[in-house]
Parts: C-alpha cells; sequence; structure tokens
C-alpha cells in the first residue's frame, strides 16, 4: 500500500473521519436496548473477536518489553473511551459527540509536550487556546441554565480525548518498531478478558423486553467490527507514518459526517453549537498549520 504517500494519508484520514463520524449514531441505535456500559462492552468484545486470530498470527512479534504501552493502547486508548463515550451520549446529542471528539489533537499536543519534549510554535499555542474555549462553550451552550447538567456529560467525551491524546503518543513514541495490525491485536488481545468479565456482570433482563433487540445488537457488532476494530487498524498503521497530531488531525474531519447523521436523527443543532464547532476547529487547524501556512495566514489576515 501507498502508506508514505500524502494523497494516500488524507485519503485514509477521510475513510476514518467518514466511520467514525458515523460511529455516534450507531451507538445512540445501540443505547435503545442495552445500558451505556453493556454497549461498550458488546463493542469491545466483538473488536477484540474478530482481532484475536490476527494475535495469534503475529505472536511471535510479541515482546514482553512492549506490555506496559500495549497496555495503555489497550485500556487508554480504547477500553475506557468505549465507555466514556456510550456513558456521554446518553444525555448529548450524536452530533454534539463528534464535535467535542475534535479536542483529541489538542490533547494529543498537550500530551505530547508534557512527556515526550514535543517542540510547540506560537500558533499551536492559539490553536490550543482557541480549541479549549471553543470545548467549554459547547459544553456550557445550552437555552438555559436548566440544561447545564445535560450538557456536562459532554465532559466525559473530553476525558475521553485525552485518553486518545495519551495513546496517540505512546504508540508513535514507543510502538512504531510494530505495524498497525499487531498493535491494535495484541491491545485488544488485552481487552478480551476485560470485556467479557464485565459483561456478564450486567443484567439482560431489560434487554429482552424490548423486541428490536437483535436489530440494536446487529448496530454494536458494526461498531465493535468496522468503527473500532478495522478503524484502529487504519489509525495504528497511520500513526507509524505521519505525526501524532496529523494521525489525530482526523477528529476535525468528523464533525461534518456526524452533524449529517445527527440531523437524519432528527436531532437538534443550535447556532451556539454551530459557532462553538468553528471555533474547534479553527483551533485545530492552526494546531496543524504549518510554518509557511502560518505566514500566508497572517498576511491574509493583515
Amino acid at each position: 500500500m501507498h502508506w508514505e504517500k500524502k494523497w494516500f494519508q488524507f485519503a485514509i484520514l477521510m475513510v476514518l473521519a467518514f466511520i467514525w463520524g458515523s460511529s455516534f449514531i450507531l451507538i445512540k441505535v445501540g443505547l435503545k436496548s442495552f445500558s451505556n456500559d453493556q454497549a461498550a462492552a458488546i463493542r469491545l468484545l466483538f473488536a477484540s473477536t474478530v482481532l484475536l486470530p490476527l494475535a495469534y498470527r503475529n505472536r511471535h512479534h510479541f515482546k514482553k518489553k512492549d506490555i506496559k504501552s500495549l497496555l495503555i493502547a489497550a485500556f487508554i486508548g480504547s477500553f475506557f473511551p468505549a465507555f466514556l463515550f456510550t456513558k456521554a451520549q446518553t444525555r448529548i446529542d450524536s452530533a454534539l459527540a463528534g464535535i467535542l471528539n475534535s479536542l483529541t489533537p489538542v490533547f494529543t499536543l498537550i500530551v505530547g509536550l508534557i512527556w515526550h519534549q514535543t517542540k510547540i510554535k506560537s500558533r499551536q499555542i492559539y490553536g490550543l487556546l482557541l480549541g479549549l474555549v471553543g470545548a467549554v462553550g459547547l459544553i456550557v451552550s445550552g437555552k438555559n441554565l436548566a440544561e447545564l447538567n445535560i450538557n456536562s456529560y459532554a465532559l466525559f467525551i473530553v476525558a475521553a480525548t485525552m485518553c486518545y491524546g495519551i495513546n496517540v503518543n505512546t504508540i508513535k513514541s514507543y510502538l512504531t518498531h510494530l505495524n498497525g495490525i499487531q498493535i491494535t491485536s495484541f491491545s485488544f488481545m488485552f481487552i478480551f478478558p476485560a470485556a467479557l468479565a464485565y459483561l456478564l456482570t450486567t443484567d439482560f433482563a431489560p434487554v429482552a423486553e424490548h423486541p428490536d433487540w437483535p436489530l440494536h445488537l446487529a448496530a454494536l457488532a458494526t461498531l465493535g467490527i468496522v468503527g473500532t476494530a478495522f478503524a484502529m487498524l487504519l489509525m495504528n498503521t497511520m500513526i507509524r507514518y505521519t505525526s501524532a497530531i496529523f494521525a489525530s488531525s482526523v477528529t476535525y474531519i468528523i464533525p461534518i459526517f456526524a452533524i449529517l447523521w445527527g440531523i437524519v436523527a432528527e436531532e437538534t443543532i443550535t447556532a451556539g453549537d454551530i459557532l462553538f464547532m468553528a471555533v474547534i476547529l479553527l483551533g485545530v487547524y492552526l494546531i496543524n498549520q504549518s510554518k509557511a501556512g502560518w505566514k500566508q495566514l497572517r498576511k491574509k489576515s493583515l
């Protein structure tokens, strides 16, 4: 494949944006029958199941020295965010979930700066501040103060984006000697027993009462196999060939697809939401802007 080609990297970025932008509505469908914890565990279980054969096939590449980094990729990069996202979407719209997910590059930058000595430029500071302002605006936005508690569930997604920031930097710093298939399959090898054990502790009695639960299970299966297993294979491979910031920038394309799905599902998007979304996207754009591009942008603004 053409992983070292810029056009191919951007093509993969668009594919990932479409997959993850569509994932939010699949979560909503799954939550019609299953609890948020069950939905997260089922998603991870399906993903782990399809990846286990790949882990076995690549077992000779598994090294003891990589276990710590793989555990971070497994639980900080996938396990905990899955539960955080489903918890958040019990109270917020899919489109807003996709918009807030755009904070991932911001936290990727912060983690890289603090733990990995990543050099930061002035334009990245401006982008970071804009991204944070936009995120806070989305969290507290609403028609009245009574809705503030509902919007506070967006904090779960903010926490998930922090996890993603840690994960991307960990893979870029410590696991690039493994390919995307190996990183993903090995990390989900650790997730499988944890997801299964947790799922078995939940109550399935309310699920059986819903006549359409098989359809909702199918949505979660699609989410696990395509939206998690396949997408993480692409993402972890892309991290090897690009920067951590570029890989995480997929999240500022995701809101476009998330909003489209939100409109289809008749969810409400306010003018304030659109304004703060624009602020987030501008912030992330500045974070990823090249030095030459930043100079050109400043000239146009003068």
